[in-house]
């Protein structure tokens, strides 16, 4: 039976803060008119100051819940964010090798508080054996740099998006670059906030929920590139906690 409604699928870790993570990716799908399902990878203890604690789930317990999701609940897409340890990363891939959905990879390896969340031997198992299967991968300045920068993008197997919220210009600048060499750019003013915690979350989720819905991956890209402006431009005056604060998902017109 096909389903009614578009069906997306976060494999990430939790974030008991709220505002990023599996809990991010939820809110996320339902704000763009998605089903979400979900497989998590990871307990973390943070909030908006740091994090505190990574629990990796056990491979086997990872494995379990992507089966169950995958024979019941097939999805559109699937978004795949924090995975912590090289066991895990192959535990996915494997797991995905013959799902035909476009899979958003978002390499999350360092939190916006500086916290890193991706083993350094999880990299290369992300890169050689994740990334292959992906659609898109998401990553931001310093992810890119530890993935191996402009020269690695020069040979990237599928299209990268190259996140600019980490520059420092006036505007933000997102470039979506194909294995050919052919590009396409956006700019946005960048916003003077606090509060960014989940942004790189939201974004590959918002990917995700536009190729659930059937939209081309370029297409896709420019929505959620502007949904996300949108939502951090709405999010900039609240004050939840003390640090990086959330993004208001759904509260945001």
């Amino acid at each position: 039976m096909t389903s009614s409604v578009p069906v997306a699928l976060t494999i990430a870790g939790s974030d008991s803060g709220g505002g990023a993570g599996i809990q991010a990716d939820l809110k996320t799908f339902l704000d763009r008119g998605v089903y979400g399902a979900s497989v998590l990878t990871a307990v973390t203890a943070q909030n908006t100051l740091g994090v505190r604690l990574v629990h990796p789930v056990p491979v086997a317990a990872v494995q379990a819940q992507l089966q169950a999701v995958l024979e019941d609940l097939p999805p559109g897409a699937i978004k795949i964010g924090m995975l912590a340890t090289a066991a895990l990363v192959e535990a996915v891939a494997e797991a995905l090798r013959e799902v035909q959905a476009p899979i958003v990879l978002d390499p999350v390896m360092v939190a916006t508080s500086g916290d890193p969340l991706l083993d350094p031997e999880a990299v290369a198992a992300l890169r050689d054996h994740l990334l292959p299967l992906c659609a898109v991968v998401t990553p931001n300045l310093p992810e890119l740099a530890l993935l191996g920068g402009a020269a690695w993008l020069d040979t990237a197997p599928v299209p990268v998006l190259v996140k600019g919220g980490h520059a420092t210009d006036a505007t933000v600048t997102d470039r979506l670059v194909w294995p050919d060499g052919a590009a396409r750019t956006w700019t946005h003013p960048r916003v003077s906030s606090r509060n960014t915690h989940g942004t790189g979350c939201t974004l590959s989720s918002a990917i995700a929920a536009e190729l659930a819905r059937g939209r081309p991956l370029e297409q896709a890209v420019g929505v959620a590139l502007d949904y996300v402006a949108r939502l951090i431009a709405g999010s900039a005056d609240h004050a939840l906690g003390a640090g990086h604060g959330p993004l208001l998902h759904g509260l945001v017109p």
